[in-house]
């Protein structure tokens, strides 16, 4: 009689469904065949990527629509090792990650070496767990691993499946899931101290970090911030978890030394700094112990201890954001604060600092795409000179409207990033802008979105240079070295992989495509040609 036991591999793949999972992304080997099979059974569609580093960024696209742990698949060997980039963001970006790899059976590897290497130990250093999958103990590894992946802070998670157990059938099956813990919140002398502070504040400011997007705190902390009447800055992954356009609202903040002029000499004059979930992986140099905390005031309410030495706190509360807000605001007053109008002087420093009105150029290419391109669009930002300003420029009325590489800065995971962004959401308008030198490393993927259909716009800022390396060279008084490479054609790229491209050199030729690209049935590389030294003063 056929044994109709679900197979170790259906265990594991069972739980990522339960975990809201419905997209993975990879490349399938032969020791991968059973985890897809079982993945695609759960309900999971496997999507085929030209690379594992974008099938990553895919992935990590898809979770920030759906809220999901990304699912990244890779074969034993190579392709568990074309990973690396991609799960060492997943880290330092701190997305919850599921990265599922084939490796041959322990008895097999004793004495068979081709590809064989240890996975394990690679992966030990780049996630937050890593784990052999076992037959008896798939439910339970499955578990903790979606469980280890979605607590404070985030991050990616490695399991290692055997070719022979992904098959063992498994009698049985009990499920055992890890309770979620309660929700807690300060009290005692911590939360009165926070209180006082709270309503003897004269200049307070607020930094907004990712740790709010996953603690769903974000109508509270709004909330806070009216009521208190607190100017907030976020980190670039924050940005629009409180809309951009709002009157308190003062920007994203951490890789422009140009905003920072303006935003560092600020905080230096609060009187009380509140770091709500602000991780400072994401902030330049220029962030580091900007405060003296003998003579300010500082409450720091984290997710996890504040170990990071990129800052202290006198007051630092491990604890909800949102339930720890709550207590420190009842029954305190609201009060006017700020009252010679020193936030709304930066707010507009920073609109003359970071134009929109120049004839041409990165600015110029910014300002027409949010003009043009619906409210609702979702954009996407390489690593380079053109997200510094693109982060600055681009307002974001809700969280993840404008995602990117921020801790880890990795090159290439724009367009990628926008695939998943276009398969999860099929009927917004989503953009991703990319430098040539990050879209060439991922140019391939260009077929990846053709046979995944839609219309996502792919804008890539052509100047033939490493811009922001290059700037960096002439800062330090260098030669120019390994920075510039050939023009290329790369509307005819888009044309060569069925979808279509423009070229464009002003505004009224990139409004054109735009126009053009919301409307058509395919995706649109659309390459702006701009100067070199575009960015100078810009950043």
């Amino acid at each position: 009689m056929q044994d109709l036991s679900p197979r170790a591999a259906d265990l594991l793949a069972q739980r990522l469904f339960e975990a809201g999972c419905r997209h993975a992304f990879g490349m399938p080997g032969g020791e991968v065949l059973t985890l897809i099979d079982a993945l695609e059974s759960a309900g999971i569609t496997f999507h085929l990527a030209k690379h594992e580093n974008a099938a990553g960024f895919m992935a990590e696209a898809v979770h920030h629509r759906d809220g999901a742990p990304a699912i990244l698949v890779a074969t034993l060997g190579p392709g568990a090792m074309n990973g690396i980039n991609v799960v060492a963001n997943a880290l330092q970006d701190r997305v919850p990650m599921i990265v599922l790899t084939g490796c041959v059976d322990a008895d097999e590897a004793l004495t068979y070496t081709h590809q064989v290497m240890d996975h394990a130990q690679v992966y030990h250093s780049i996630t937050k767990g890593t784990f052999m999958l076992t037959a008896d103990g798939a439910d339970i590894i499955a578990d903790k691993a979606v469980s280890l992946a979605n607590q404070p802070r985030p991050g990616p998670v490695h399991i290692d499946v055997p070719i022979s157990v992904a098959d063992i059938r498994v009698s049985n099956t009990k499920r055992r899931r890890l309770i979620k813990p309660a929700t807690v919140a300060p009290g005692g002398e911590c939360l009165e101290k926070a209180r006082r502070w709270v309503a003897e504040a004269e200049r307070p400011l607020a930094i907004i970090g990712l740790d709010v997007l996953y603690d769903d705190s974000r109508c509270v902390v709004r909330a806070f911030l009216e009521h208190f009447d607190i100017p907030f800055v976020t980190t670039y992954k924050a940005k629009g978890v409180v809309p951009e356009d709002h009157p308190l609202c003062l920007g994203g903040a951490g890789l422009s030394p140009l905003a920072d002029k303006y935003l560092v000499p600020l905080v230096e004059q609060a009187d009380l700094v509140f770091c709500l979930g602000y991780d400072p992986i994401e902030m330049r140099p220029g962030w580091r112990e900007i405060w003296d905390t003998e003579n300010k005031r500082v409450i720091d309410i984290s997710a996890v201890i504040n170990d990071h030495y990129m800052h202290q706190a006198g007051l630092n509360l491990v604890a909800d954001t949102g339930a720890t807000l709550e207590a420190i605001a009842k029954g305190n007053p609201a009060r006017k604060t700020w009252q010679n109008g020193e936030p709304d002087q930066v707010k507009d420093a920073l609109t003359q600092a970071f134009p929109t009105d120049e004839d041409w150029g990165p600015a110029a290419i910014i300002a027409e795409a949010r003009t043009v391109l619906p409210a609702k669009t979702l954009a996407t930002a390489d690593s380079g000179a053109h997200r510094i300003l693109l982060s600055q420029m681009w307002e974001c009325s809700e969280e993840r409207g404008l995602i990117q590489s921020s801790a880890l800065c990795t090159m290439g995971c724009a367009v990628p990033m926008a695939i998943g962004l276009k398969l999860a959401e099929p009927d917004r308008p989503v953009i991703s802008f990319s430098g040539d030198a990050g879209f060439l490393m991922v140019a391939g993927e260009l077929s990846t979105a053709a046979e995944l259909g839609g219309n996502p716009i792919f804008l890539v800022f052509v100047d033939a240079s490493l811009a922001l390396i290059e700037l960096k060279q002439r800062q330090r008084q260098m030669g120019n070295r390994g920075v510039d490479f050939d023009r290329h054609d790369f509307a005819a790229l888009a044309r060569a992989f069925g979808g279509y491209g423009h070229t464009v050199r002003n505004r009224d030729e990139l409004r054109s495509a735009l126009d053009q690209a919301l409307k058509a049935d395919k995706f649109t590389v659309i390459a702006a040609e701009i100067d070199r030294g575009g960015y100078d003063g810009r950043i």
